[in-house]
C-alpha cells in the first residue's frame, strides 16, 4: 500500500491540463459526484476430480465487485474497484496456504476475502498520450505474457505507472513500470504479493488494414520469487485475409527469447514460438489449428521458458496442469472448433502435450464450453476439462464449472 500511495502522490505533482478537456466538470466536487458506479456479481460452482487426491473438490464461490469512475476535472479522473469473495460451499483447497485445513482437497484457487482490486488516477498528457498511476489492470496482446488472470475470482492487478500513446504514426505504444504484482491469492499470504522492479514495453504497429506487428520487451526483477526474474523479447504478427464466400482466414505468428536476470538462481536461455491458423466460415463455424512451444532443458532444472505474469488458464488446457512450464519445456499441438448456435457460443479444444527438450509425452486434454447471454445483464457458462496423463509427473484430472454473471 505504501508504494501505491507513493505512486498516487507522484501523480499529484503533475500540472493540471492547460486546457480543460471536453466534458470536464466545473469543479472537483462535481467531478467526484458526477461519476458512474458499477456492480458485478459472479457466482461459480467448480468440481475437481484428481486421480492422486482421494477427496474431490466442490467449490461454490460468489464474487461481489463494486466500482466507481469519477468524472474528469482539468483532465484528471479516478477509478476505484473493490472485490469481496464469499465461500458458499468450501470443500476445496484455495491454494498458497490460504486454507491450511483443506490440504486433503484439490486446489481451486479462489481464496475468500476482500481486495482493493484497482485504484488509479488517469491524466491525459496530450491528445495522443495518457498516463495512469496506481493499482490497475494490465492486459497485453492475448495475455500470454502479461494479463489479469480474469478467470479466477480474485484478479491479478499491478501497482505502477502506465503510459499509452498513439503519437507515433500507426503505432500504439504502451509502457508500464510495476512495483508490486497483486496476485490471485490475496494479501493474507506471502504468495499474494510480489515485490518487483518490472518494465513492460509493448508497441503495436499497424502494417496495413489487415496486418499488425507487435514487438515487445518485458523485464521482470522479482525480489520475492527469484525464479520469476526474467527478460523476454519478442514479436507477434497477426492478421488475415478473405477466403471469398468461404469466410476469412486468420493467422498469428509469435517468436520470443528469454533469459535470466537479476537474482534468478539459474543461468539459462529459452525460446518461445507460436503458429495459430483459424478459418472463420460464413455459417458461424470456426476451425483452428495451432502449435505453441515453450523451450526447456532436460538436463538443467529451472531452465525453462516462464510466464509469471500471464493469464495462464487461457493456455495449455483449462485443467491447468501446466501452470509452471515443465523442466523439459512443453509443446502444445491443439485443434479448436467454435460454433454459434442461436444465442449460444460453443467451443471445443483438443490438446496434445509433449516435451520440447528430449523425449516424452505429457498427455492429452479435451475442453468444452457453452455460454450465452440470458438478458443484457445476465449470462451463463458451462465448461469442462478432461486431462489424460501419459507421464508419471502428472495425474488424470476432470474439472467442471457452472458460472452465472450479473452486470449492472
Amino acid at each position: 500500500m505504501k508504494r501505491l500511495l507513493g505512486i498516487l502522490a507522484a501523480a499529484a505533482l503533475l500540472p493540471a491540463a492547460p486546457v480543460a478537456a471536453a466534458g470536464d466538470a466545473g469543479s472537483l466536487a462535481e467531478a467526484v459526484t458526477s461519476g458512474k458506479a458499477g456492480v458485478n456479481i459472479r457466482a461459480r460452482y467448480e468440481r475437481v476430480d484428481q486421480d492422486t487426491i482421494t477427496e474431490k473438490a466442490d467449490a461454490l464461490t460468489a464474487r461481489l465487485r463494486l466500482n466507481y469512475k469519477t468524472g474528469s476535472w482539468n483532465g484528471w479522473s479516478a477509478f476505484a474497484e473493490y472485490d469481496h469473495l464469499f465461500h458458499l460451499l468450501s470443500d476445496f483447497n484455495s491454494g498458497a496456504g490460504t486454507s491450511p485445513d483443506k490440504g486433503q482437497y484439490p486446489v481451486v484457487a479462489d481464496p475468500k476475502g476482500s481486495d482493493l482490486n484497482q485504484l488509479y488516477l488517469d491524466y491525459p498528457a496530450s491528445e495522443a498520450t495518457k498516463l495512469r498511476f496506481g493499482r490497475q489492470r494490465i492486459l497485453l496482446d492475448n495475455q500470454r505474457f502479461v494479463g489479469g488472470v480474469g478467470w479466477r475470482q480474485n484478479e491479478q492487478t499491478y501497482d505502477g505507472v502506465t503510459l499509452t500513446s498513439s503519437a507515433i504514426n500507426k503505432t500504439q505504444l504502451q509502457y508500464s513500470y510495476i512495483g508490486y504484482v497483486r496476485r490471485i491469492f490475496g494479501q493474507t499470504v506471502a504468495a499474494g504479493k510480489n515485490n518487483v522492479d518490472t518494465h513492460l514495453l509493448n508497441a503495436k504497429v499497424t502494417l496495413n488494414d489487415s496486418w499488425s506487428l507487435t514487438p515487445y520487451f518485458y523485464y521482470i526483477d522479482n525480489q520475492d520469487v527469484p525464479a520469476f526474474s526474467t527478460a523476454t523479447a519478442g514479436a507477434r504478427l497477426t492478421g488475415g485475409f478473405d477466403a471469398g464466400d468461404n469466410g476469412k482466414i486468420k493467422l498469428a505468428v509469435e517468436l520470443a527469447t528469454q533469459s535470466d536476470v537479476a537474482n534468478n538462481p539459474v543461468s539459462y536461455d529459452a525460446e518461445y514460438a507460436l503458429v495459430d491458423v483459424s478459418w472463420a466460415m460464413q455459417n458461424g463455424l470456426t476451425l483452428g489449428l495451432a502449435y505453441e512451444s515453450l523451450g526447456g532443458d532436460a538436463n538443467t532444472p529451472g531452465a525453462s521458458f516462464r510466464t509469471p505474469l500471464a493469464t495462464l488458464h487461457a493456455f495449455q488446457g483449462w485443467a491447468d496442469k501446466f501452470l509452471a512450464t515443465p523442466g523439459q519445456g512443453i509443446n502444445d499441438l491443439y485443434a479448436t472448433a467454435k460454433f454459434k448456435a442461436g444465442q449460444w457460443n460453443l467451443t471445443g479444444i483438443y490438446h496434445d502435450f509433449s516435451a520440447e527438450s528430449g523425449r516424452g509425452d505429457f498427455g492429452t486434454e479435451f475442453d468444452l464450453s457453452a455460454g450465452t447471454k440470458i438478458t443484457d445483464n445476465y449470462s451463463i457458462l458451462f465448461k469442462g476439462a478432461i486431462f489424460s496423463s501419459d507421464s508419471p509427473a502428472y495425474d488424470d484430472a476432470t474439472k467442471l464449472w457452472i458460472m452465472l454473471t450479473a452486470n449492472y
